[in-house]
């Protein structure tokens, strides 16, 4: 695919500015500098420009001129992702949706918001607290992450495994395409007629358009949230836990896990109040009415008991509830206290292969010589390995990577995927390769170019080609057998 470059474009530039405000196209290095990688910093570039339209009228204008000049366009929001979704490419306009964040409309008789897709993901729940709702998912970075990103990644959060994912809180988003055409998709009822293509566009990536507006569900703030925070002697117990507690037939509001080397850091930075002795620590949160909540949490009690945990505290206030999640919540920046790097992954397995899984990622660390924190969304199986290292270090940055992929290809092997709410990014194209087919690969390029016909938004990420597959030697693993790419295509 022969993209034409801005260098070789300047009427692009001129187009770009007549479009944009004063100050809305950014054009030098110094100014390019804070939007050369998103939440993934091992990787760095540079875009042409960068465009921040403050209308829709605007950003369809700059898609329209970057179709016509045939220069491809990375979507940007908040820049929180952690995948390397939003990295620049040199070739391309950095289109930022985050001067869009205006709160349209919250219809609290429909529970329902409409908001532009720079707005916060806790500015919805901000917004809606005087009528009693909230937006249900709750991604770590919630005070910072964009609904628009949301949207583009599929994020999650720890109350995911009672109120679900982005896909499940949307009703509907206006997308504009890439030759500037706008198109809504869903609608404010729980379906729509045809093909759900809103859960199609949910978790795309930045491949198929650009998001405009969204429409998210809003949920009635429960009556009251009560937290267990539980301690157990291994790892293997912790996550064994995990399957008893679905077993027996209860969906918690939140299900978390945290190894120790996560819980040391945790306490350090936050002293959320966790048992630092123990080798893992579970919790799992209940709300609802007062009577739900005190029947289901001496369910759990019992359940973590007869699981082996060695200590169960129930919180007693609110301000100890949200004490206990904030060391949670702010898992990632404590390890980056004691790390001068670290490698945040992301993958989902079988709740059932928890125990196996860990004790794999234990030994992966003696193997590549690098510490390990494990967090976990356990109730969904969804980890996130944090593996420290020192760049500076010759060697390092590359064992992190290959443990990272290992990490990735074990999710595969168990069953699971190599993702739960990161998205692929560049990060993980190369695991696509053993997580789909040639055939599924090349369908999801044929929906792509559906969609995108000359391969002008985020060109590079999520889909690798199948001559990618085969250059970097990937195989799809079936049934527990490796199965190698023949008769492979070039795109």
């Amino acid at each position: 695919m022969l993209l034409g470059t801005l260098m070789k474009l300047p009427s692009l530039l001129e187009t770009l500015a007549a479009i944009l405000p004063a100050d809305g196209l950014k054009t030098t290095p110094e100014a390019m500098r804070p939007y050369e990688c998103d939440g993934l910093s091992m990787y760095r570039a540079l875009p042409k420009c960068v465009a921040l339209p403050e209308t829709e009228d605007e950003l369809v204008a700059v898609l329209k001129a970057c179709h016509a000049a045939r220069v491809p366009v990375v979507t940007r929001g908040a820049g929180t992702g952690l995948s390397g979704g939003a990295m620049p490419d040199p070739e391309a306009v950095l289109l930022s949706t985050a001067r869009l964040m205006r709160i349209i409309e919250i219809d609290a008789d429909a529970c329902l918001a409409r908001v532009q897709p720079g707005v916060r993901n806790l500015a919805i729940s901000e917004a809606a607290a005087a009528h009693g709702l909230y937006y249900a998912p709750d991604p770590s970075s919630q005070i910072a992450c964009t609904i628009g990103g949301n949207v583009a990644e599929n994020s999650g959060g720890v109350h995911c495994l009672k109120y679900g994912l982005t896909v499940h809180n949307v009703r509907a988003v206006r997308v504009a395409l890439i030759d500037g055409s706008v198109v809504t998709l869903g609608c404010e009822g729980l379906d729509a007629p045809g093909y759900d293509l809103l859960a199609l566009m949910t978790g795309s990536e930045g491949l198929l358009g650009v998001v405009t507006e969204v429409t998210v569900k809003l949920t009635p703030k429960p009556r009251l949230a009560q937290v267990a925070l539980a301690s157990f002697p291994t790892v293997e117990a912790a996550g064994a836990a995990v399957g008893r507690i679905i077993a027996a037939g209860i969906v918690p509001a939140g299900l978390e896990m945290m190894d120790r080397i996560a819980t040391r850091a945790v306490e350090d930075f936050v002293h959320a109040g966790y048992d630092c002795e123990a080798a893992a620590i579970l919790l799992c949160e209940s709300d609802g009415t007062p009577e739900e909540v005190a029947d289901e949490m001496a369910r759990v009690e019992a359940v973590l008991r007869e699981a082996g945990a060695s200590d169960v505290r129930l919180s007693t206030s609110e301000a100890e509830r949200l004490r206990y999640w904030s060391g949670r919540k702010n898992a990632f920046p404590a390890t980056g206290r004691i790390s001068p790097d670290y490698y945040c992954m992301d993958g989902t397995i079988p709740r059932k292969e928890l125990p196996r899984v860990l004790k794999a990622i234990e030994a992966m660390s003696e193997k590549y010589g690098l510490r390990c924190a494990n967090v976990f969304h356990a109730g969904d199986g969804n980890l996130h390995p944090l593996i420290m290292f020192d760049a500076n270090r010759p060697g390092e940055l590359e064992r992190a990577e290959a443990f990272g992929a290992e990490i990735l290809e074990l999710c595969v092997e168990v069953g699971g995927t190599i993702t739960g709410e990161h998205g692929v990014g560049i990060e993980k194209i190369n695991q696509m390769c053993v997580q789909f087919s040639p055939k599924e690969l090349t369908r999801m390029h044929e929906i792509k170019r559906a969609f995108d016909e000359h391969g002008l938004l985020n060109p590079g990420k999520a889909v690798p080609t199948l001559h990618r597959c085969a250059e970097h030697g990937r195989m799809r693993v079936s049934q527990g057998k490796p199965m190698p790419f023949a008769e492979l295509e070039r795109f």
